[in-house]
């Protein structure tokens, strides 16, 4: 029961963790401490060098042991925070709305081509029939004669 425990809290952190070698600088100015002069020395530090974890950063001028603290248990500035929530809550909003259009628009095309069909089909039976008609008095003609 315990290891399932360690496992779902290490899931869970590394689900909203910043992964350090691809994060924008935008993203690493989220983090609590790091602002656009520090986000801009770690992205060029991370050219030359691999960051696999936050202790790497210990190499940037001007990131100690408090901002790798804050990188590690992804303490984020309180606005700026709020405001990226805000704006992905309602991006995801608009984006299942436009799925849900999507899908509805395609379902009533789907119902269109299918009633489409079925019309196309009774006619072709209509038109069998009344020609079977026509036949069978023709043939009603033919025979009387």
């Amino acid at each position: 029961m315990k290891k399932i425990l360690s496992i779902m809290m290490i899931l869970a952190i590394s689900l909203f963790a910043i992964n350090l070698q691809t994060a924008s600088k935008e993203d690493l100015m989220s983090i609590k401490g790091i602002g656009e002069k520090k986000a801009e020395a770690i992205i060029k530090y991370r050219k030359t060098h691999k960051l696999k974890s936050a202790e790497d950063l210990k190499g940037v001028k001007g990131i100690g042991d408090q901002i790798i603290s804050n990188v590690k248990n992804d303490v984020k500035n309180g606005q700026k925070n709020a405001k990226v929530k805000k704006t992905t809550a309602k991006n995801k909003t608009k984006e299942k709305v436009k799925k849900t259009t999507k899908r509805k628009e395609k379902l009533q095309e789907s119902k269109d081509k299918a009633k489409t069909t079925q019309d196309k089909l009774k006619t072709k039976k209509e038109t069998k029939k009344s020609k079977a008609k026509k036949e069978k008095k023709k043939l009603k003609k033919k025979l009387k004669k």
